[in-house]
């Protein structure tokens, strides 16, 4: 199990992430701005380098008359990085600036051309006068357009500089008090006793967060409410395990002090007796335990009613020989239904059992499976002295016996019923048997949508 401690931040993250992708989208924008600016500084560069050309074109002829052979002045701290050439005919040098080779800068006559000239890089635009008499020359250092366009650059990345400590801290303190209903949430769970499963009292939750306050509100809800059934249950089972154990005791000390075979062998029955109905009891408390939903999504599959039936009628054919009971399952065709088979065969045993037990010597319990349009049918009809109306509601609850039946038991049959045919989505229903006699005890289980 990992140790939440050592875990990852929550908060750490969101800033990494919030900072990088602010980071790169910055330097994305920065760098297409780059590449977009040098190619518009270029493009005016180039315009600026045609347009001094168009100048000295038409000046070629007085500046060579006046000047000739002589190098002009230097005028401007980029000047070195900007020069011309004046060819006679393509091949005279007539003038020059002071930064110019003696060769030609380009060997093109016309139009743009990029150059290296001393391992530097040029770009050179070249022209002729209107007689094409002179050729005109001039050209300009790359590392002066790429300075441009890093001086663009470097304008664009140094607010990120700056900006970005200054995004990280209101980022950190965004983010703090976002998740600050978390941190109260924490502190408040870890404060809590064991035993207090009452409602977060946390306000000013975000939407984002109160789903998770509301499934923990559930959550505790859904505890107290099987804690609270669990005591009830724990109360409940000692003391129905009491009674058994107390008439166990009491049997136990009369066959001690039999003075006669047959009361000692009478009493030596009545523990036996007692010992069947203690080991019913500790059974049918097992049962009801270990009837856990996730058992059904564990073991759910497609089985047949009638063929559990089947094993059922047989596993309690001995007890209903001995009180001469016939058991009668009706014909038809196999009713398939989506559940699982070894709590379906519990809830079959508990009802058919109980039509065993409280009918009388002699009678018919009858087994019923019938398929009808969305669900199968399972009912259970017995001879015996029925349930009054005015009990049916509280014969499902734990522990719950009607007085007066004549009949041991737990009270705990009906309720495993229930239990199991709502973790199959099934409804249970107790009514009169035929002609108002008896009882007929009926559950509705979903068919699945292929059958």
């Amino acid at each position: 199990m990992s140790d939440p401690e050592r875990g990852f931040s929550l908060k750490r993250r969101l800033l990494v992430t919030l900072l990088a992708t602010i980071a790169l989208v910055w330097l994305a924008t920065a760098g297409y701005s780059y590449f977009d600016t040098r190619h518009e500084v270029n493009k005016l560069l180039d315009a600026h380098l045609a347009q001094s050309a168009s100048l000295l074109v038409a000046q070629a002829r007085d500046a060579v008359g006046v000047v000739d052979f002589e190098h002009a002045p230097q005028l401007h701290k980029r000047g070195r990085r900007v020069a011309f050439q004046i060819w006679e005919r393509g091949r005279v040098l007539r003038m020059h600036s002071v930064n110019a080779p003696e060769e030609r800068l380009s060997a093109r006559n016309e139009g743009f051309s990029n150059e290296v000239i001393d391992g530097k890089r040029w770009r050179v635009f070249s022209g002729w006068d209107a007689e094409r008499r002179y050729l005109i020359q001039v050209g300009e250092r790359d590392e002066a357009r790429r300075e441009i366009a890093g001086t663009v650059a470097a304008s664009l990345l140094t607010p990120l500089l700056v900006a970005l400590p200054a995004l990280g801290i209101f980022a950190w303190l965004s983010i703090r008090r976002a998740l600050r209903p978390l941190k109260q949430i924490g502190e408040e769970l870890i404060a809590r006793r064991p035993d207090n499963l009452a409602p977060l009292a946390v306000g000013g939750v975000p939407v984002e967060v109160a789903p998770l306050v509301k499934s923990l509100d559930a959550l505790f809800g859904r505890m107290t409410h099987l804690i609270e059934n669990e005591r009830r249950f724990t109360a409940d089972a000692a003391h129905e395990l009491r009674t058994p154990l107390a008439a166990l005791r009491t049997q136990a000390q009369v066959a001690l002090g039999a003075t006669g075979d047959e009361e000692r062998r009478r009493s030596l029955g009545k523990v036996v007796a007692g010992c069947d109905r203690a080991t019913r009891l500790v059974e049918q408390l097992l049962t009801l335990a270990r009837l856990d939903p996730e058992q059904i999504s564990e073991s759910r599959n497609t089985c047949d009613l009638r063929a559990l039936a089947r094993k059922v009628i047989a596993d309690l054919a001995p007890t209903a020989l001995a009180k001469e009971i016939d058991i009668e399952l009706t014909q038809g065709a196999a009713v398939a239904i989506e559940g699982c088979p070894e709590l379906i065969t519990i809830l079959m045993r508990n009802l058919i059992d109980n039509a065993v037990r409280y009918s009388p010597r002699g009678a018919n319990v009858c087994v019923r499976i019938v398929p009808e349009a969305d669900t199968a049918l399972l009912a259970v009809i017995d001879r015996g002295p029925g349930i009054p109306e005015a009990e049916r509601a509280k014969v499902g609850q734990r522990f719950y016996r009607i007085a007066g039946t004549g009949e041991t038991g737990s009270g705990l049959g009906l309720s495993i019923v229930n239990r199991i045919a709502e973790m199959h989505d099934a409804t249970v229903r107790l009514d009169d048997g035929p002609g108002g006699r008896g009882l007929r005890a009926s559950v509705a289980f979903p068919r699945p949508a292929s059958a």
